[in-house]
């Protein structure tokens, strides 16, 4: 499975006047859809339609994103998740690959609109620490 494309089609974000204490970050990702491109060859070409949250706890804040990532991956592969989301049972292998390619593009989009509205990011950004001498 190869990440081919990636398209936000929806941003919504919201502060609301509230203190930052005790904050709670929470962050969800739903897949809304999963369609097969009409793209002929040996590769098949899915469309995942996704919604990504992030709610700041107490009414502080709600950024949303859906979009779209298209993926490529071979033709038994594609009959197998097209059949296994019919029935909303993927597998965990795909599942972890697609929410990892959404977290990967989506989390800098709201990286962005976090500094904008002067929020805490939803995660640990890593930083550089001064060793202990001993």
């Amino acid at each position: 499975m190869k990440l081919i494309g990636f398209n936000l089609t929806k941003i919504h974000a919201e502060r609301f006047p509230a203190n930052l204490s005790d904050l709670k970050i929470e962050t969800s990702i739903n897949i809304k859809s999963i369609e097969e491109n009409s793209f002929e060859g040996e590769e098949k070409f899915l469309n995942v339609a996704f919604s990504y949250i992030i709610d700041y706890s107490k009414k502080i804040a709600r950024i949303e994103l859906e979009g779209n990532i298209i993926i490529s991956t071979d033709e038994k592969s594609a009959e197998e998740i097209l059949k296994s989301w019919g029935k909303r049972n993927l597998k965990d292998p795909f599942k972890v690959g697609i929410f990892n390619g959404i977290m990967l593009k989506a989390n800098i989009k709201a990286i962005q609109i976090e500094d904008e509205l002067g929020l805490p990011t939803h995660f640990q950004m890593p930083s550089l620490e001064i060793p202990k001498k001993e």
